[in-house]
């Protein structure tokens, strides 16, 4: 399973909410740098340790993968459990697994450390026991967390979350909707943390290219003190096992012949909305010829009623071997 973050909490395999979190304070006070300053590269790692520990254990879905498949399932490299999700912290899955592999984003040490104590550096970097510059603190008690003095300042926002969202060739230039499903916690009237599962709704416009970002708005966990981090969807194209895409061009490369290079030939393609295009190539091909179909591209982003090119290429078969007699006539056909 490699790292055991029960041992590293310091807890059993049933330990609840409440023991979570009394155990990753006590933790977490202990191992932060700043009260660490003589070996703080120790205590920054054990910081992260228990940190990643904590993230794991405190969120069902991702205990529930961890339990079962350990990090490897934490890391989409073994299929998750029936029924579950990824978490609101910034996974989510597709209806179609093949169209975005199922993944947990994980929340960074800081975010947590401040959701329990109000501020990513409570100790204003004096790396000492008594009262920070940010006058946050005053006497600390028990590693466990009594006699913490917390004033929290104005709500923070949570960091954006990303994640890529693939979309066919075809998804692209047609448009299309996706439906994403993800699981979030949200906080209810009384503070308490509940799941709550949605359904987010994109509407994919013909043209949009690799990169064009996607925002809800909020939609990430609800914290105490802090703004949800909005959930960002960014478009990455698959593969596509005719087409390539440069710009708002397609690319498509032609085997042909010597002869047909050299004596015309005919390009049957069928498009990305189902249509079938025949394309009479009566030039010489050389093999830096292109031959450009205007207005068979991608629609125009901005305009889809517009459309880059199709640019044709060639990959010219040549013989490996001719006869005397092919070679003679080939020198005077080609001698003029």
């Amino acid at each position: 399973m490699g790292v055991d973050y029960y041992k590293l909490l310091q807890v059993d395999r049933n330990a609840k909410d409440d023991d979570l979190k009394k155990a990753y304070r006590k933790l977490a006070m202990k191992w932060h740098p700043d009260k660490n300053p003589n070996n703080k590269k120790e205590a920054e790692a054990k910081f992260e340790q228990i940190s990643e520990a904590y993230d794991v254990l405190s969120d069902s879905n991702k205990r529930a993968v961890y339990d079962q498949y350990g990090e490897d399932g934490l890391k989409g490299q073994m299929p998750p459990p029936p029924d579950s999700h990824a978490s609101g912290s910034g996974g989510s899955r597709n209806f179609s697994p093949d169209d975005f592999p199922y993944q947990f984003n994980h929340r960074t040490p800081d975010d947590i450390f401040a959701e329990f104590f109000g501020d990513r550096n409570p100790f204003g970097g004096m790396g000492g026991m008594g009262r920070g510059s940010n006058g946050m603190f005053g006497s600390y008690g028990d590693a466990g967390g009594s006699g913490v003095n917390v004033h929290q300042g104005p709500p923070r926002k949570a960091p954006p979350i990303e994640n890529k969202l693939l979309c066919s060739l075809e998804d692209i230039y047609k448009g299309t909707t996706k439906k994403m499903k993800i699981t979030r916690e949200i906080l209810d009237h009384s503070g308490k943390t509940m799941s709550l599962n949605e359904i987010l709704t994109i509407d994919v416009k013909p043209g949009w290219k690799k990169g064009t970002k996607i925002t809800f708005p909020e939609k990430g966990n609800e914290h105490p003190n802090t703004i949800p981090a909005d959930i960002i969807f960014v478009i990455d194209e698959k593969p596509h096992n005719v087409f390539t895409r440069e710009g708002n061009d397609l690319i498509v490369t032609q085997k042909i012949s010597l002869a047909e290079a050299l004596a015309g030939c005919t390009v049957n393609l069928t498009t990305l909305d189902g249509r079938h295009l025949t394309v009479v190539i009566n030039n010489v091909v050389h093999p830096e010829y292109e031959e450009v179909v205007p207005r068979e591209g991608m629609p125009l982003p901005k305009d889809p009623t517009k459309k880059g090119n199709l640019r044709i290429k060639f990959n010219i078969k040549f013989p490996t071997r001719l006869t005397s007699d092919q070679k003679a006539g080939m020198k005077k056909v080609l001698a003029g």
